[in-house]
């Protein structure tokens, strides 16, 4: 699955629920000239989350679309959707978006997520943050890590464009492992970004 427009710079929504980290850590290679894209659209499905502010500070555009506002799962999809769209942007990545999303057939293979394990295992409803650690820690795993991967309308299923992996060590706690493997997102996401620009992605 690859970008065949290949536009320069790229234009990326960030869609956010919670501190923004995911998004900073991309803003940030912006700015250090590692990523050839703009930001042009945070969407934060919650109005208190601490990546709104965050986002402001940086100057960037940003809308609140509250999950609690919308009924169900289509009008709520529907209308960041119509924000997208309005905007213009050739990628959307998921920074810490943790609301289901319907992702349209014109948004297909053009919405990326990260995911704080090494997929397909620790994925699916309900495993995000660190009810992933506990569940890898629980589960024995010597290995975690984190997976970039294209979204599909299936929670943490669709098609796996890198992984990073780093050791779980015998005294991991969640926070300990979590910080591990927040290190290899910080790496992995803006990886995946240029190579969606460079149309580099494999089926």
């Amino acid at each position: 699955m690859t970008n065949q427009s290949n536009p320069t710079p790229i234009r990326v929504a960030a869609l956010i629920s919670g501190g923004g980290r995911t998004m900073l850590n991309i803003a940030e290679c912006i700015d250090d000239g590692d990523l050839d894209a703009e930001i042009a659209l945070v969407i934060s499905s919650r109005p208190d989350a601490a990546g709104v502010s965050r986002a402001l500070d940086l100057d960037l555009s940003v809308c609140v679309i509250d999950r609690k506002e919308y009924a169900d799962v289509d009008t709520f999809s529907a209308a960041v959707w119509d924000r997208i769209r309005n905007t213009g942007v050739d990628l959307v990545v998921m920074a810490g978006f943790l609301c289901f999303l319907k992702i349209p057939d014109d948004f297909a293979g053009r919405v990326m997520n990260i995911h704080p394990a090494l997929l397909p295992k620790f994925g699916g409803q309900g495993m995000y943050g660190h009810h992933v650690h506990e569940a890898v820690i629980a589960a024995g795993e010597k290995e975690s890590g984190c997976t970039v991967h294209f979204v599909d309308n299936i929670y943490d299923h669709g098609p796996i464009i890198l992984q990073r992996r780093c050791p779980v060590l015998p005294d991991d706690t969640p926070d300990s492992l979590a910080a591990r493997v927040f290190e290899q997102e910080l790496i992995a996401y803006p990886e995946a970004i240029r190579m969606y620009q460079d149309d580099a992605i494999s089926e």
